[in-house]
């Protein structure tokens, strides 16, 4: 479970970012706070891995209570002014969120955060809350719902225009996702992209013969400008 902190001024922000978080099962809001000093007072003897944080409070504005912070969660800005992007970004934000936003868009955000700490290749504590973990979940658009994915049970993604396949143990699922932005998710070198329309699981590799890889069951092409990189990284796993 991941522990969300909501630092905002606005009733209503804290409505929206509780509600979104509420839709995806492994998000716990475990503190609402209302302006940057109550945040600071909370965050000083409670712990958290993901803050979604507004930019223009009263007492302290939102960046400058992040330069308070040693050991600061994660962060997501939600905020109506687009002008201070790149200042968060220097800050080295996750995501920013631009009021008002849609869910796809949330979701999105919280995909990256998620995805930015599996992709560092152990587990990560963030101001001693929970962790982060190598094997991480995220959220995807299919036809009507949105599927909770866990990386653990992706054989391969083939790309199939504007979305893409995910072979799990088991299902297929038609989402709407472009293979590009599913790579960005994907922890490396976990999962290496083989061909230009294929994402792979390393670890659910059994052969490759020829340009040929097999994953259980199924078989997915080595593209020409990847064969050289899969064959080194598979060898230098050995």
């Amino acid at each position: 479970m991941i522990k969300c902190i909501i630092v905002d001024d606005e009733p209503l922000a804290h409505d929206l970012v509780s509600t979104f978080c509420e839709r995806l099962p492994h998000l716990q809001v475990v503190a609402q706070c209302y302006d940057a000093l109550e945040a600071l007072e909370w965050l000083n003897s409670n712990k958290a891995d993901l803050m979604f944080l507004d930019l223009h409070m009263p007492k302290l504005k939102g960046f400058d209570f992040l330069r308070t912070l040693q050991n600061p969660p994660k962060v997501i800005v939600t905020t109506a002014y687009k002008e201070h992007a790149l200042e968060g970004y220097e800050l080295a934000i996750e995501d920013y969120l631009v009021k008002p936003f849609s869910f796809e868009r949330f979701l999105k955000a919280v995909n990256r955060a998620i995805s930015q700490s599996s992709s560092a290749g152990k587990e990560k504590e963030s101001q001693g809350g929970e962790e982060f973990k190598s094997t991480s979940r995220f959220f995807v658009k299919g036809d009507k719902e949105y599927h909770q994915v866990n990386t653990e049970d992706i054989l391969y993604v083939e790309a199939r225009g504007n979305y893409s396949a995910l072979f799990l143990k088991g299902e297929e699922l038609l989402v709407h996702e472009k293979i590009s932005d599913l790579e960005e998710l994907l922890p490396q070198p976990s999962f290496m992209r083989v061909h230009r329309s294929f994402i792979v699981a390393a670890d659910k590799i059994k052969t490759i013969q020829g340009n040929t890889i097999t994953l259980g069951k199924h078989e997915v092409p080595i593209g020409q400008t990847y064969s050289k990189t899969v064959r080194d990284e598979i060898l230098k796993r050995e």
